[in-house]
């Protein structure tokens, strides 16, 4: 459960949804006597599922759709991702997925290329912390070519040693560009307070990482992690159940485990020692400001309740505390935002802004003060109104297209949430209370409580000692 929303576009389709309500904890503005009431809050439609445990231990659970375009959609998620990746190699799920479709012992990267695009499809990978995701999308008269082709790169991948050392250039120079910025450099540092030596803090790539990933290393994590005990297939889309498992039969059901499964992740902590952190970025005219703290796992009783806070503190869009203070009242920044990433094992709260270096210590303190509100004051009816029409709509909008309930399936999955979770959402958030919203504030949002990473001038280091004392980053072992 991501609820970020960093790109303009997205903040700015959100925030439509807030502002067609009124801006939230500003002064009520009078709308016509004669506008027609909102209607009710829509859970999102939840088509039936066919759910099948194929004979080798592939579940495969699909979405018939006898309206929309004739496409079909489909995602294969495997458990192990980031977090199972060597403590040496961290990141090292990136360069697996994005090397699956780079050629299969029976096709080259040309090849699945060229035969994507004859049935007009896509598809690509990607890893997340607690597993990888391959999904395709293509016109329903080509579904058969088309799970044939995901079957391939997922089962056959050859990891060509040409394509591995042309992925590792790419990813060296990607990783160079983003260790330049104070983004990158902030969010790795806050992701190391908030989880330690947990995997879950080790999610980003290392110069290192990359360059000990070899052909032999990716090929055995993609034996131990592909497995079809440990995978499933969700396909969606212009076409019936029973075509849909037999093209399933037809593809995955010779699939066999090989190798030994990557072991279990610990749970991560829900509390740790908040540290505060200076990373140094000389001549930097501005600071990355990031606060955060260990939190709980997906299915957590306080994780709908939370989502819905961080909707009133700065995951809405524009309208939210954070940005009309940060940003509108007193122009520190063009944006702050919240955030919970809730994996299987564990998770995180984060909020920040970019800053300019003369104002650092100014937000962190605005930061501290909407945290601390929150903590202190229950959010009144209008306002949590609004924020439950705001996460809502957000929520639809997101979970709109069949592709996107798809993968909105596989990644609960994932993260170890029941499939009705997807339809429980909107209707579970309008029963959520203030005192509810509250109760999450003062386990998840004393300020007391959080990690402050800056990454910004040394020149900044005076303005943040009303707030604690800052290591720099090199003492603080990052």
């Amino acid at each position: 459960m991501r609820t970020t929303f960093k790109t303009l576009a997205f903040q700015f389709l959100s925030a439509g949804v807030v502002l067609a309500a009124g801006s939230a904890g500003a002064a009520e503005v009078a709308l016509p006597k004669d506008l027609p009431p909102y209607g009710n809050d829509k859970p999102l439609p939840v088509p039936a599922i066919t759910q099948k445990a194929l004979p080798n231990g592939l579940a495969v659970w699909v979405l018939p759709r006898t309206d929309g375009p004739p496409k079909v959609d489909l995602v294969l998620a495997v458990r192990g991702g980031k977090a199972a990746d060597a403590t040496e190699l961290p990141a090292m799920s990136d360069l697996l997925a994005a090397l699956l479709t780079e050629g299969t012992k029976t096709r080259s990267s040309v090849q699945i290329a060229e035969q994507l695009q004859a049935i007009g499809a896509s598809l690509g990978a990607s890893a997340g912390n607690d597993g990888i995701t391959v999904a395709a999308s293509g016109l329903a008269s080509g579904a058969e070519r088309l799970v044939d082709l995901l079957a391939d790169v997922s089962l056959n991948a050859s990891f060509p040693e040409t394509e591995v050392k042309l992925a590792k250039v790419n990813a060296l120079q990607e990783l160079k560009a983003a260790e330049a910025e104070p983004d990158y450099q902030a969010n790795r540092a806050i992701a190391r307070a908030v989880y330690g030596d947990h995997p879950y803090g080790r999610t980003l790539a290392t110069e290192s990482s990359i360059e000990k990933t070899d052909r032999a290393t990716l090929a055995a994590a993609h034996a131990a992690r592909f497995r079809p005990d440990q995978a499933l297939l969700v396909i969606s889309g212009r076409i019936d159940a029973d075509t849909a498992l037999k093209l399933a039969t037809a593809a995955f059901g010779s699939w066999k485990g090989q190798g030994t499964a990557p072991a279990a992740v610990a749970a991560a902590p829900r509390e740790a020692k908040p540290q505060h952190v200076l990373v140094e970025r000389s001549g930097s005219v501005q600071s990355a400001v990031r606060l955060g703290r260990p939190v709980f796992a997906a299915n957590d009783a306080d994780e709908i309740p939370a989502a819905l806070a961080n909707t009133v503190l700065g995951g809405g869009g524009l309208d939210t505390r954070l940005n009309r203070n940060l940003r509108e009242e007193k122009g520190y920044t063009y944006g702050a935002y919240s955030s919970f990433s809730i994996a299987q094992r564990g998770g995180a709260f984060t909020s920040g802004a970019d800053v300019r270096n003369e104002v650092t210590g100014a937000a962190v303190g605005e930061f501290v003060k909407e945290l601390q509100r929150l903590v202190d004051e229950p959010v009144g009816a209008a306002e949590l109104e609004r924020a439950k029409r705001a996460a809502a709509g957000s929520y639809l909008f997101r979970n709109q297209l069949q592709a996107a309930v798809a993968r909105s399936l596989a990644g609960n999955w994932l993260a170890g949430r029941p499939p009705e979770y997807l339809g429980q959402f909107v209707p579970r958030t309008r029963e959520v209370t203030s005192a509810q919203i509250q109760a999450v504030a003062r386990k998840y949002f004393d300020p007391k409580t959080l990690s402050v990473v800056v990454v910004g001038d040394n020149a900044v280091a005076d303005q943040l000692k009303p707030y604690g004392t800052f290591a720099p980053a090199a003492a603080a072992g990052r």
